[in-house]
């Protein structure tokens, strides 16, 4: 014989109506927007509540009011859940629950003098379509990004991963204003110390309300006083599914149009799925490119100045008199000169950010060519690092992420500073320092410069270059992949030729 269920202790039904409303009444104390529908039937008493905006209206009226105001028999939960034309019931008893429901948009229905009240989530969510991607833009592959639907967000990645091996955990964050929080990831490819060390960050992260997801990953990140950035984070759903099945974790937050994707390395943000799309050979093209216009922009500006300032020996002499010609009538030295012109640079940048889009543009270009020419011709700089701030500036731009393209330009400054004050030695100390700095850094737990440091030979075509795809049999043993095979690589290599 089956046992009835236990009642809950925290239970405090069964309830007269007007006690009900008046306990809730004084949790939502001041809040216009509780609605209240009280009905009687046959003697008995029934009531509505929910708060307003968060239902949808004519799901209310058509698909609960309705049905309810036609039941013929006395009024029972039993009965409203047989002529409700609703799927997924829940029965609640607990007042904390309720409150809970009420806030995230469901219906609450209560018979007096029954043991539980009966909810139903009719939801009404305002949710932008999908849309290309503003910070991550691509020539080749699939243009769309994230929303701030969870739910849309994760019906994408259902449908780029049709597989039962994908894994979404439910999580919450925030105490005062909860967020609903998945955890992604490939059972099978995963490693299970990166899952579990993810999950238990999330839930012992103790803090009333998270923004976005870009600020829960730097609660999540192993450093949070480092300048560099130990979780990727992206607005494209390919990106994302590219770092699940290379066996990486990924988070998506409810109302974030960017996911997350841990453990990260520096090389990782210099990958680009569009590198994959295109020929092996421009694809590792590219990346070679963007590698060294990472260097090319933290260490020209520094160069400049550095030999200008003190190492002019080394300049060729037709450039040399080129160079002393045209800082003839300069009247800053060469770190004054560009700090003020990258500064300027910086300030055209974030104007042209904040602006509309055609403005923004058009004054970019304009503001960079009119102050440019300005400052040459009052004498405030030198036309040479006007090329060079320019090539820098455009070096910065190849970074495929925006967060490590902002720590490069941040780097350069501390780098000009050590350049006008000790030269070429100044240099060579601010990249050791980096270097140090970048050794004992981790995320997830996994060193940060892998597969350079610990030394993975055999990771380097997927990091620094592209091999052809049926070389690219093995994953990445920098992640540490639970499953290092990806295909057999003799079956791969066979013609399949139907005339073979």
């Amino acid at each position: 014989m089956r046992k009835k269920q236990k009642r809950s202790k925290n239970s405090i039904f069964p309830l007269p109506i007007d006690q009900l409303l008046e306990t809730i009444q004084s949790k939502f104390e001041g809040n216009d927007d509780l609605k209240i529908s009280k009905h009687e039937h046959n003697g008995k008493k029934l009531v509505l509540f929910y708060i307003e905006y968060q239902a949808d209206s004519d799901m209310l009226q058509n698909y609960l009011l309705r049905p309810i105001l036609h039941i013929k028999k006395d009024w029972t939960n039993d009965e409203l859940i047989n002529h409700i034309p609703l799927t997924s019931p829940n029965k609640e008893t607990e007042l904390e629950k309720i409150l809970e429901g009420l806030i995230v948009g469901h219906v609450f229905i209560y018979v007096e003098g029954e043991s539980e009240a009966v909810s139903y989530s009719i939801v009404k969510k305002e949710t932008r379509s999908l849309e290309k991607a503003e910070t991550e833009s691509l020539v080749l592959g699939p243009k769309i990004s994230f929303t701030e639907s969870l739910k849309t967000n994760l019906n994408i990645i259902r449908w780029r991963i049709k597989s039962t091996d994908l894994v979404v955990e439910e999580l919450k964050v925030g105490k005062t204003v909860p967020a609903g929080v998945r955890l992604v990831y490939m059972k099978s490819i995963a490693n299970e110390v990166d899952v579990n060390t993810m999950r238990q960050r999330i839930e012992d992260l103790d803090i009333d309300e998270v923004e976005d997801s870009i600020v829960l990953k730097q609660y999540l990140e192993d450093s949070q006083n480092n300048l560099f950035p130990q979780f990727d984070s992206t607005e494209l759903p390919d990106r994302f599914t590219y770092g699940l099945t290379k066996g990486k974790i990924g988070v998506l937050m409810e109302n974030s149009p960017t996911g997350i994707v841990a453990p990260a390395t520096l090389f990782s943000y210099l990958e680009s799925t569009e590198d994959l799309y295109m020929r092996w050979q421009a694809g590792s093209f590219l990346r070679i490119l963007r590698f060294m216009s990472m260097f090319f922009s933290v260490l020209v500006t520094p160069a400049y100045v550095a030999v200008v300032t003190y190492q002019y020996g080394i300049i060729p002499t037709q450039l040399l008199i080129s160079l002393g010609q045209s800082r003839a009538a300069v009247p800053f030295p060469p770190l004054i000169e560009a700090l003020i012109l990258e500064f300027l640079i910086e300030l055209l940048r974030e104007a042209g950010a904040r602006l509309p889009t055609k403005v923004g543009q058009t004054m970019g270009i304009v503001g960079g060519i009119v102050i440019g020419q300005a400052a040459v011709e009052a004498g405030l700089t030198s036309n040479i690092l006007i090329i060079v701030i320019a090539m820098s500036a455009l070096a910065s731009f190849t970074t495929p992420s925006y967060l490590l393209g902002t720590t490069i330009r941040l780097i350069r400054f501390p780098m000009i500073v050590l350049a006008g004050i000790f030269g070429l030695y100044g240099i060579i100390f601010g990249i050791c320092f980096l270097i140090i700095h970048l050794l004992n850094l981790k995320s997830l737990g996994r060193p940060y410069l892998v597969p350079l440091y610990p030394l993975q030979l055999k990771d380097f075509n997927k990091v620094f270059f592209r091999t052809p795809f049926n070389h690219l049999n093995k994953r990445a043993r920098s992640y540490r992949p639970k499953d290092l095979i990806r295909f057999s690589k003799q079956e791969a290599e066979k013609r399949k030729d139907i005339d073979e």
